[in-house]
């Protein structure tokens, strides 16, 4: 993770601070959701209110299930420290709800109290909780850098003109 020109650093939550073993087969087969869609547009569209809120408490119980026994990732940890070394602010951007997250940074006593799920903006890639936060830290898109360790977090960070970093 090069911090050359980084004024800010955002990380993904799941699989790039912390472990995550979200079974996303079985929460596309709770909901309905064909295996090659991505679950929360899927959700998102469904018309009958009641299929949509029982969609959305399946996946939330995946989610807690899995806040429970989430650890730090050592690769996620020893980049939360260099970003803590050169002093730049650092945020959470997650696809996660706000209830999962929370177990988790509370859990792991992760340094980062900048945390926005899909609660509080569009899930990734959608760029809007990235711009947020760059907005917030009066700082250029250009200047910050999102690190996560999947296409959705890279899609993001070029669709807010970030640069980005993959694990």
């Amino acid at each position: 993770m090069n911090l050359t020109g980084i004024k800010g650093v955002i990380f993904d939550l799941d699989g790039t601070l912390v472990e995550s073993s979200l079974n996303f087969t079985q929460m596309r087969a709770d909901v309905g959701c064909p295996q090659n869609e991505d679950i929360l547009t899927f959700v998102d569209a469904l018309s009958c209110a009641d299929t949509k809120a029982n969609a959305h408490r399946a996946i939330l119980q995946h989610e807690l299930d899995d806040a429970q026994n989430a650890k730090w990732l050592p690769i996620g940890k020893a980049m939360v420290e260099k970003a803590q070394a050169h002093k730049l602010p650092m945020a959470i951007v997650t696809r996660n709800c706000r209830q999962a997250t929370a177990i988790k940074v509370a859990n792991n006593g992760i340094p980062i109290d900048y945390v926005l799920t899909r609660e509080d903006a569009p899930a990734k890639p959608d760029p809007t909780a990235l711009l947020m936060v760059a907005n917030t830290w009066q700082l250029q898109p250009e200047d910050c850098l999102y690190v996560g360790d999947f296409i959705y977090d890279q899609q993001a960070a070029e669709n807010a003109g970030m640069k980005w970093f993959l694990v």
